[in-house]
């Protein structure tokens, strides 16, 4: 049995905290309201995110994240515009040697740096990245699910698989820690235009295809920055790209049906209520794209849809009648 502290009572917070406890580890679960979390300790469930999911009561919920240092393993579950304040939040009160691992998905705004990377600069905890197909609304079900743990460091990223791999839940692990992330974070942008291209009517073949090139554009990106192209063929890749592409409890999807159906994108997130990590990152990745001088046409249309105001059928037709190409060209800005 270990001791597991989760940052963030979001619907994955609670499904990881729910799967845990039942495998018998001592959790606890912070959020940094007190409000939420007394709500928490009251109803044992969150209504909103995951209505038929109750939190047993061995889980303790707290606003205090003094309670998590005597934690094995501490587990990030908070939106990326909250990993550094939360990771700031940590100096001094785990021991250096506590394995941090990081659920969200995500590019910091701005400084357009991986998760882990913001994480680093706050903590000099060993750091692993959690990622793959995994919905919370199934995991907290115990529907069978698999994730990868990437560390630079193995023995960090094996830890994680010894304490949560369980019937359910199968981990594999991974070194390329950069790949990992930039197929997790940037698969929510692909995702939201799978879902405009649903909002606009459009078929099987047309969201096959942007899947397709989507994920060969995030693995471009990737292998510029250091990532391996196999990493891309993994969960962290085309996996967690097939289930948010094709998933309604995928909040990007969601939403990009909204902005594909005439709504605004700024009202289509709005309307969902929660992160859509998606709109997001689709700026950060525009900026990192240009930044790279790598070419990544349906990540520059998202990003002229959803913050330039293009309709989504224009960003269509300049995608179908760009120059011809041979399908494994790669294409860098720097050579035209």
């Amino acid at each position: 049995m270990a001791s597991i502290s989760i940052l963030g009572a979001g619907g994955f917070g609670i499904s990881l905290a729910v799967m845990a406890q039942n495998e018998g580890h001592d959790v606890t679960l912070w959020t940094k309201f007190e409000n939420e979390a007394s709500l928490l300790r009251e109803k044992r469930t969150n209504e909103r995110l995951l209505p038929s999911v109750v939190i047993p009561d061995g889980v303790k919920i707290t606003s205090d994240i003094s309670e998590t240092k005597d934690a094995d393993l501490v587990i990030m579950a908070v939106p990326s515009f909250a990993v550094r304040e939360t990771a700031t939040r940590l100096k001094g009160i785990v021991p250096e040697s506590t394995v941090v691992a990081n659920v969200g998905k995500g590019l910091e705004d701005g400084s357009l740096k991986r998760l882990s990377q913001v994480i680093a600069e706050e903590i000099p905890n060993p750091i692993v990245v959690i990622s793959g197909p995994s919905h919370a609304e199934e995991v907290s079900r115990g529907v069978p699910t698999t994730v990868v743990a990437a560390s630079a460091n193995r023995k960090s990223a094996e830890l994680v698989q010894d304490i949560l791999m369980n019937s359910t839940l199968r981990i594999y692990t991974n070194d390329d820690i950069v790949g990992v992330e930039l197929g997790g974070a940037l698969k929510n942008v692909i995702a939201l235009c799978a879902g405009i291209a649903d909002g606009l009517g459009l078929g099987d073949n047309s969201k096959a295809a942007l899947m397709t090139r989507g994920i060969t554009e995030i693995a471009r990106l990737g292998v510029a920055m250091g990532a391996k192209t196999e990493t891309f063929a993994g969960l962290s890749g085309i996996g967690d790209l097939i289930v948010t592409c094709t998933s309604m409890h995928s909040r990007n999807r969601r939403a990009g049906i909204l902005i594909g159906q005439g709504v605004s994108a700024q009202d289509a997130v709005k309307q969902i209520g929660m992160t859509v990590e998606g709109y997001m990152c689709a700026k950060s990745a525009y900026e990192l794209a240009k930044r790279a001088r790598v070419d990544m046409p349906i990540i520059e249309e998202a990003y002229n849809v959803l913050y330039c105001g293009k309709d989504p059928k224009d960003g269509l037709r300049d995608l179908m009648d760009r120059p011809k190409r041979h399908e494994s060209e790669v294409i860098w800005l720097l050579s035209k």
